[in-house]
């Protein structure tokens, strides 16, 4: 999944464990063991959905510093500023700003990977 992969990014916002992570890293950066911890996500999963959120470009590691124990760890924050989902008319639609990027204005499609002409009816 990268940045311009709308409906992976899109699923990301539908993902309880990937929003709770969103959530916690919006005002500060944080470690995955914090995140863990504060929302209950095993940290085995916290770690997967940090990977998918990090690939998908919503957010971005800042620090690593070294534990106590002689350890690296990371620290995350969110770029996300807002994310919109929409559907009408048949069609998804996506908006995304991120706080470190020029506000986009513009809606756009997200490729279902499905024929634009198929008769819904038949």
């Amino acid at each position: 999944m990268g940045k311009n992969d709308l409906l992976g990014r899109s699923k990301l916002l539908t993902d309880e464990y990937a929003v709770k992570i969103l959530v916690a890293t919006v005002r500060g950066s944080r470690s995955a063991q914090q995140i863990s911890e504060q929302f209950g996500i095993p940290i085995a999963a916290c770690y997967r959905r940090i990977r998918d959120l990090e690939l998908a470009g919503l957010i971005v590691c800042t620090e690593r510093r070294l534990s106590q124990q002689g350890r690296r760890v990371s620290f995350y924050v969110s770029r996300v500023k807002s994310a919109s989902l929409q559907y009408e008319n048949g069609k998804l639609r996506v908006r995304f700003s991120m706080k470190d990027e020029e506000p986009v204005q513009e809606w756009q499609d997200v490729d279902l990977g499905e024929e634009e002409d198929r008769d819904i009816d038949r």
